[in-house]
């Protein structure tokens, strides 16, 4: 961790002479909200931050609060230091390696008995979908809403950067009982379904969007005390 990053963590811990506490979200795209570290892996963010000339690389407009770090390799906030960490639509963005990797770090940064939630699609209720549905275009549905098919080939060179950098293929899909074993493994416990807004902890209602919820997994659990 930079002086830098390391002086604006502190000031969001501590905020008009009071222990606020330190919620960590990652994966954020453009959502940053105030009393948050968001932390994303965009290649466009990381050309954002190129000195003088990021601006001109780029047309996502991150906001200035948005920090570059990937989960995966670790993020630059202390051991045990996180209240809370939450991610929306991310882990089923990684490798099964990867999200392994990123539950450790996850449990890694909090503290003793601090909140972490996420939300993702379903894959028993995508596949129970597919199941019930009789139509000839069940199978299309399926593949577009799990992300598992490719519509088309990347072609070009600036297509076979943008599918390598991009991210946004789905590379492992989760159910509750698959990903609870996972957290589990991890260190995790009192691990249950989560719905939007049943966290009893109103920082979480900054970064939680109804609907990034809505048909989709959420799962909330602890690092033990």
């Amino acid at each position: 961790m930079n002086m830098g990053e390391g002086n604006s963590i502190e000031r969001l811990i501590w905020k008009s002479g009071r222990e606020m506490g330190l919620y960590v979200q990652y994966g954020c795209g453009l959502c940053s909200p105030d009393g948050w570290v968001n932390f994303d892996t965009s290649p466009s963010l990381r050309m954002k931050r190129v000195p003088v000339f990021g601006k001109f690389l780029t047309k996502v407009p991150w906001p200035d609060t948005v920090k570059f770090g990937d989960i995966r390799t670790g993020l630059p906030v202390a051991d045990g230091s996180a209240d809370g960490a939450y991610c929306s639509h991310t882990l089923e963005h990684l490798a099964l390696e990867d999200l392994r990797l990123a539950l450790k770090n996850t449990f890694r940064v909090l503290k003793p008995g601090g909140v972490f939630r996420l939300v993702l699609p379903d894959l028993k209720l995508l596949a129970t979908e597919y199941m019930n549905d009789s139509s000839p275009e069940a199978a299309m549905k399926f593949m577009e809403h799990s992300l598992l098919g490719r519509p088309n080939r990347p072609k070009g060179l600036s297509g076979l950067v943008r599918s390598w950098l991009g991210n946004s293929e789905h590379l492992w899909m989760w159910d509750f009982e698959s990903l609870s074993a996972e957290l589990a493994n991890a260190g995790f416990t009192n691990i249950r379904r989560a719905q939007f807004g049943d966290s009893g902890d109103e920082n979480f209602a900054k970064v939680e969007d109804v609907g990034r919820w809505t048909s989709a997994l959420g799962i909330q659990c602890q690092r033990p005390a």
